[in-house]
């Protein structure tokens, strides 16, 4: 196998899981968090130990090197794998901005909602003149959670998971970086897509929101996509749904609808959404978070919500149960969630027309 020097910034329990699978299978890697003592033990011990589902990679996971020193961590990185929140996406693009090198491949994992767009424009705002190529994935390739300090387990790898660059033209070279040991991504089309299929945008906020008194008074003690989504429930979803497919069909693009989605992913139908999240067995046994203090609204609002419903109003789509939703969240987290998410200001587009906008994320090309 192809062997690249990676480096994981992140150390969380996606972070944790690529960073072992990535060495487990050959690969040359650093590991980075900004906070030492969460990768004090991994630096011990020199590496992870990494459950996975039977015939999958497994063992101990050795590292190149473990710090918290982020010009350390990029020196000799050819694939720089960001597995972080998308919140925490701003921050890492300042923090890398100094130094980023010619020829480096950088992907976020994932996007979320114009993820790259918002990094882009760090870098850009920071005058980084590093020629990187820049992608982000649609979603996150594993389900995978944190064992211990220096244990990981991956529960399942999904089978195709789209990955665009930005701009659309630099998706080969993002590609054919991380084919040898990530087959499963395939060609997203561009950011744009990727970002408006994110299903993260349409089932958490909602659902967290809405089942908000009982999440306080069960603490979480329910399923959240069993006992959480009643018919009435699901009718919301389903227009939160509809109108993220609106937005990107008023920007040329074709959105996956969360039922189809719901098919693809599970192979799972019903005539309404409410019956096709009951006859997703996976969802059975998911526990609702413990409090609402949780990346479904801190996370997905801002970095999702706000970026799709954002694009709406500027393109002239009607995002009422959208914004509906970012308010109430603004309201239960006593936050501005529309000032502190990803503004069109903030991603550097909000005066761009769907083809100036179009022509950035595809050629890279930004109409002034």
């Amino acid at each position: 196998m192809t062997t690249k020097k990676f480096t994981v910034i992140g150390a969380g329990n996606g972070g944790k899981a690529m960073a072992a699978y990535l060495a487990i299978v050959g690969q040359e890697v650093t590991l980075y968090n900004r906070t030492f003592r969460h990768i004090e033990v991994i630096a011990k011990r020199g590496g992870i130990d990494l459950e996975s589902p039977p015939g999958g990679p497994h063992g101990f996971g050795a590292l190149k090197k473990v710090t918290d020193d982020i010009q350390e961590a990029l020196a000799d990185a050819e694939v720089i794998m960001v597995v972080v929140p998308s919140s925490g996406h701003a921050n890492i693009a300042h923090m890398v901005a100094p130094h980023l090198k010619d020829g480096q491949i950088v992907i976020l994992h994932p996007g979320r909602t114009c993820g790259t767009i918002e990094f882009r424009e760090i870098l850009n705002r920071c005058k980084c003149q590093a020629d990187i190529v820049l992608a982000e994935a649609e979603t996150f390739i594993y389900a995978s959670r944190s064992d211990g300090p220096s244990q990981a387990r991956i529960f399942r790898v999904k089978e195709a998971v789209p990955l665009a660059a930005l701009p659309a033209t630099d998706t080969p070279k993002a590609l054919a970086a991380v084919e040898h040991v990530y087959p499963q991504f395939i060609d997203g089309i561009n950011v744009l897509q990727t970002g408006l299929n994110n299903m993260g945008a349409v089932f958490h906020p909602a659902l967290a929101i809405i089942n908000a008194a009982r999440i306080e008074s069960t603490h979480g003690d329910f399923e959240f996509y069993i006992d959480g989504v009643t018919p009435s429930v699901a009718r919301v979803l389903e227009v939160v749904d509809r109108e993220r497919v609106t937005v990107a069909s008023a920007m040329g693009l074709r959105a996956r609808s969360a039922m189809e989605w719901l098919q693809m992913a599970y192979n799972v139908r019903g005539e309404t959404l409410y019956e096709a999240i009951q006859n997703q067995s996976g969802y059975y046994g998911i526990n609702a978070p413990s409090t609402l203090q949780h990346r479904y609204i801190s996370e997905d609002v801002p970095m999702s919500l706000v970026p799709i419903g954002a694009l709406g109003m500027r393109y002239g789509v009607s995002v009422n149960a959208i914004d509906a939703i970012i308010r109430l969240g603004c309201i239960l987290h006593s936050t501005d969630y529309w000032r502190k998410g990803r503004t069109l200001d903030k991603l550097g587009i909000k005066n761009l027309s769907v083809s100036e906008l179009t022509r950035y994320v595809n050629e890279g090309v930004r109409e002034f």
